[in-house]
């Protein structure tokens, strides 16, 4: 029930993106873009790691009311706080910004408005978090819909109904509520509007509590959650630091909001990739800790792996196969920037193998690791972005993403064979990522080379299609006992 909450809520958002791509001209895309990137930064500011504190110490001291009334209280007051001074600097920030002479001049509102956001966001990290921690899946699980089909609902009704009817027999309603002048900011006013009334659901969990609060309790979890506020910060500066520091880097800064808008939307076509990897994480988590104690332990992590691998490589190929379809998702404007498709489905599927491997850092209590890999990756973004978008513009982006991850995959790899010895088959690996690659290369070239029709281009590409699934059947048919039992665990485990 969490796991679809979560999944649904973010698939009815990318279904925003065809709307918001013709809706909005790419620069206008292009402010969207970059404030929610800057909202994904500021959200782990706001709960500075006090949502896993809170399970970690609810957990320890059972029976403690102290611990959520605490835990809100702190929140509460920094949420508030940080807000306040925010919207007190908005137009400082605004300038700052810098969207020069041509910017938005309702800037320093949308920062308001996110700031906004990111306070009632924050408070309902925590009752959210208790409603996980007494197991209240469903009440959990509507709450989180709600959101979703109220954000979707008014970006529907502002976006698409109102323009189409104010002019109609409803214009003294419409005029009331609407005006054309707003434009993006009614992206931002619908989510503030979700985010309001998930915290008015929530309201028996905030106000339903005796309030208390723990001096030593709360310096004692903040020292827990501030290590990982730092590490989730690493972690984010590689999912959007690209989409934060793109229009600062790119030399032409009259196209730069454009390029970003762009990029922005061709990010969302690895939507299959994204959400695939989203869902295994929801799923194999606890399924890697309950096979811990098992014999065979090893042997299952290996065989998840391969066929993790398998079923992304068949991932990759099915979207970039069908890319004259898939691209129809996001405005013709946009479609310019379709090459940096294949670089981020790869990008994701290097992410996915990540968080596969993790599970040696969790069940050697090795947790340390886990920030270290994500400061390292965070460094390669960092190097990379200033190196490559000068140059190349969003493909650097592009390119940087995919080389931070891989880096992160490789070196988890091979630290993760020191502390807790796992018999992964790279060969397969090899064999179902080049074979893919190698599928998708030869279609673009036939696509290049000969003047084949739409139709015929996509009726060929099924057969590639096929050809991979035969490639993969006859390589899991010669290879019926591809992983081997570690004779005995490594010292230590």
């Amino acid at each position: 029930m969490y796991g679809l909450s979560s999944i649904a809520g973010r698939m009815l958002n990318y279904l925003l993106v065809p709307l918001y791509t013709r809706v909005f001209m790419t620069g206008e895309y292009g402010i969207v873009t970059e404030l929610y990137a800057y909202v994904s930064f500021f959200n782990i500011i706001f709960t500075y790691g006090l949502e896993t504190a809170f399970f970690r110490y609810a957990e320890k001291e059972k029976g403690n009311s102290n611990v959520y009334s605490t835990s809100l209280i702190s929140i509460l007051v920094s949420s508030v706080s940080l807000a306040f001074i925010i919207v007190l600097f908005s137009s400082p920030i605004a300038a700052w910004m810098n969207y020069n002479d041509g910017s938005d001049k309702m800037l320093p509102q949308y920062i308001s408005c996110f700031a906004a956001v990111l306070a009632l966001d924050a408070i309902s990290a925590i009752p959210f978090a208790r409603l996980r921690q007494e197991n209240k899946a469903l009440r959990f699980a509507f709450i989180k819909l709600m959101w979703i089909l109220v954000n979707v609902g008014l970006n529907i009704f502002f976006l698409i109904i109102c323009p189409k009817f104010k002019d109609g027999a409803f214009h003294d309603f419409i005029s009331r509520v609407y005006d054309p002048q707003i434009g993006i900011g009614y992206v931002f006013i619908s989510n503030l509007v979700a985010s309001a009334f998930v915290l008015l659901l929530l309201t028996p969990e905030i106000f339903r509590i005796h309030y208390a609060f723990d001096k030593k309790l709360w310096r004692t979890m903040v020292l827990y959650a501030l290590p990982l506020m730092v590490a989730g910060f690493a972690g984010m500066i590689n999912e959007t630091f690209d989409r934060i520091m793109l229009p600062r880097l790119v030399p032409d800064k009259t196209t730069a909001l454009s390029q970003l808008g762009i990029y922005g939307a061709c990010y969302k076509l690895s939507i299959l990739m994204s959400l695939f990897v989203q869902t295994f994480r929801y799923a194999a988590e606890p399924f890697f800790f309950s096979m811990a104690s098992s014999d065979k332990a090893q042997q299952t992590y290996a065989r998840v792996m391969h066929y993790f691998v398998l079923m992304c490589s068949f991932i990759f190929l099915g979207i970039m196969l069908y890319i004259d379809i898939v691209k129809n998702f996001i405005g013709k404007e946009y479609r310019e920037g379709i090459g940096v498709v294949p670089i981020l489905l790869m990008a994701n599927l290097c992410l996915g193998v990540f968080y596969n491997l993790s599970v040696w850092y969790k069940l050697t209590h090795q947790t340390k690791w886990g920030a270290w890999f994500s400061i390292i990756g965070a460094t390669i973004t960092l190097a990379l972005n200033f190196a490559l978008i000068p140059v190349m513009g969003y493909m650097g982006a592009a390119w940087a993403t995919l080389i931070c991850y891989a880096a992160m995959m490789v070196i988890s790899y091979l630290v993760g064979q020191k502390y807790y010895h796992v018999n992964y088959n790279l060969g397969s690996f090899f064999y179902f990522i080049l074979s893919a690659l190698a599928i998708y290369f030869f279609s673009e070239q036939l696509r290049n080379h000969f003047a084949w029709g739409r139709n015929a281009m996509l009726l060929a590409n099924t057969g590639f299609l096929l050809v991979f699934l035969a490639l993969a059947y006859v390589y899991e048919r010669r290879k019926n006992s591809y992983i081997r039992i570690p004779e005995k665990n490594p010292p230590g485990i």
